[in-house]
């Protein structure tokens, strides 16, 4: 049977025409309403003067952080210092037992008063000898051997006087004192704990966070870019304005500081460079291996600014949708390296009076056609 004369065939037809055409109406209504969105617009003016804050990840280091290991081996017999303590430079930190090297001192100080016995004892030979040579009573071997003999008997004095010496270092190695002002860390071991200078974990640290080091990273890129701008590395350094520092909790840390040097090495890894920052610490609020943001402001003169949200990038290329006669028109910008993660300070690529979109960007096409209102940010 000939499914074109089948009755249902007939009713559906109509139906399937009349469908046709509504979803061809449709489609072409949806279309219209794609070419003719509204989005926000905004005119590109210059701004006389702004200022951009730029974060960066930061670690903070002490000054100095010094391991404390012990010169000599024994048990500890008293701990001295508490955690987190601040001390001073010298300050007894542990005592390690005295006694086997307060026995080594006082054996040695006897092998020195033997030495010197010895020696006096050779002295007078050699005086004795000396006479009865001059009297022509022994012969010259003899004297010389008394003279050698006073040689041997001062030669172990000293040898007896350089084991005085190490006794006496190895029992002032026993009070463990700190080589720098600073705060003391973990206190890892107890009283009773046998230590020795090859243990591989240290007594404690002492930091001495009066002044703070803060270190953050900045792009190969970005670095290239403040060459060029200013010509030389000491030039890079003398342009850094004085910094702030964001805390792990999100508050502001209440003294500035400054940026102080520029590795000289691209750490393969990242493609950045280490900067280092220094902020005094006279609260003792820094502590020594925390974390936080270094904000750095970056103060610039007639420029245009616009939002982040009115760019798109392809290709590290920044681009942006400039409105001519209700049709988006895409456009290559240069921005200024340096951003708050809100705004782009334009360095090229838009003019004084230009139009562009300011949100939706990445959903448009170059020639779109639009319906535009002003952003009222």
């Amino acid at each position: 049977m000939n499914s074109s004369n089948h009755p249902w065939t007939k009713r559906l037809c109509p139906l399937l025409a009349v469908g046709s055409i509504f979803a061809a109406v449709g489609c072409k209504q949806q279309t219209v309403q794609e070419e003719t969105r509204e989005l926000p617009v905004m005119t590109v003016t210059h701004t006389d003067s702004v200022t951009i804050n730029e974060s960066y990840s930061a670690t903070i280091e002490g000054r100095q952080d010094v391991e404390i290991y012990p010169q000599i081996s024994g048990k500890i017999t008293r701990i001295c210092v508490r955690e987190g303590q601040e001390v001073n430079a010298g300050q007894l930190l542990f005592v390690i037992d005295q006694v086997p090297y307060q026995a080594a001192v006082r054996m040695a100080t006897a092998n020195v008063h033997a030495a010197e016995s010895q020696v006096a004892t050779a002295r007078l030979e050699r005086d004795s000898k000396k006479a009865l040579f001059e009297g022509k009573v022994i012969s010259e071997y003899e004297l010389q051997t008394a003279q050698n003999a006073l040689a041997t008997a001062e030669a172990t004095l000293e040898q007896a006087k350089a084991s005085l010496v190490d006794a006496g270092n190895n029992l002032s190695y026993t009070e463990v004192r700190s080589p720098v002002k600073g705060v003391v860390g973990t206190l890892p071991y107890r009283v009773g704990t046998l230590v020795s200078p090859q243990m591989a974990q240290p007594l404690t640290s002492v930091s001495d966070n009066a002044e703070m080091w803060v270190y953050f990273s900045v792009s190969e890129k970005e670095l290239q870019g403040m060459m060029r701008r200013h010509g030389s590395r000491d030039k890079v350094l003398a342009s850094f304005p004085p910094v702030s520092l964001t805390l792990s909790d999100g508050s502001e840390y209440p003294h500035s500081g400054y940026v102080e040097t520029l590795s000289g090495v691209v750490n393969p890894r990242t493609g950045a460079v280490q900067v280092k920052t220094v902020f005094q610490n006279p609260d003792r609020q820094l502590l020594s291996g925390s974390v936080g943001n270094v904000v750095m402001p970056h103060s610039e003169r007639n420029v245009i600014v616009i939002p982040k949200n009115a760019t798109y990038e392809v290709q590290d290329k920044v681009y942006a949708y400039r409105v001519k006669d209700n049709t988006a028109e895409s456009v290559e910008i240069k921005v200024a390296a340096f951003n708050d993660g809100n705004e782009y300070i334009v360095l090229s690529g838009l003019e004084n009076g230009d139009v562009i979109v300011t949100e939706g960007v990445g959903s448009l096409r170059d020639g779109q056609a639009l319906k535009t209102r002003e952003d009222k940010r």
